[in-house]
């Protein structure tokens, strides 16, 4: 299999981070997709990342399509539970987590993107205050959990996403400050970064 796109989408990443997690060999082409975007459109007609290319020549879009197919591969090393209320549990703090990151990029790009005489400061505002919606309430789960995991007693979904939307957050609205605003969170992001499986997909 091969993972196209880089580690500096957070999408890209979490995929990457999950497939280390779960035991899943793939090879990870760094596809700058807005510089090249070739690689990605020849398996993905919307051209985004993450991409992933099945041995078969079949592809998989979206994060968490992608995600959802690996679960199925991994047997016992999934990291969404399959049903109940673990499922829930977990598909509700991954989906917060992701709606940070949504969100964070949105802001950044209202910056990078639009000249300055164009920028709308009350939707880039907008946005942040939804980043530290998510990340607070991320930060009270970190907070119960201490140094357990999120959603139970092993590390799920939740805690990758919630850490790369934390590392996110904090890369690309540094003015933020969500290291010090939600502390609970940044100590938990800190234990998923340092893991190996984080290590090797860092952006």
């Amino acid at each position: 299999m091969k993972l196209l796109g880089r580690y500096g989408s957070p999408y890209t990443r979490r995929v990457g981070v999950s497939m280390h997690l779960m035991g899943i060999a793939f090879e990870h082409e760094a596809v700058p997709v807005w510089d090249t975007p070739a690689p990605v459109k020849a398996h993905n007609p919307i051209v985004r990342v993450p991409t992933l290319v099945l041995d078969d020549g079949d592809a998989l879009v979206e994060s968490y399509a992608i995600l959802d197919w690996l679960d199925e591969q991994a047997g016992t090393k999934r990291l969404t539970p399959a049903g109940g209320p673990e499922r829930r549990r977990v598909m509700k703090a991954t989906a917060i987590g992701l709606g940070a990151i949504d969100k964070a990029i949105w802001a950044a790009y209202e910056l990078r993107f639009h000249p300055k005489e164009k920028q709308h400061t009350p939707w880039i505002e907008h946005n942040e205050g939804q980043v530290k919606g998510g990340l607070g309430w991320l930060d009270g789960l970190a907070a119960k959990a201490g140094e357990g995991w999120l959603c139970g007693s092993a590390m799920t979904q939740a805690d990758v996403t919630a850490a790369i939307a934390f590392t996110f957050a904090s890369t690309a609205r540094p003015k933020l400050g969500v290291g010090e605003a939600f502390p609970g969170l940044a100590r938990h992001a800190a234990r998923c970064e340092a893991l190996p499986a984080f290590q090797a997909c860092k952006p």
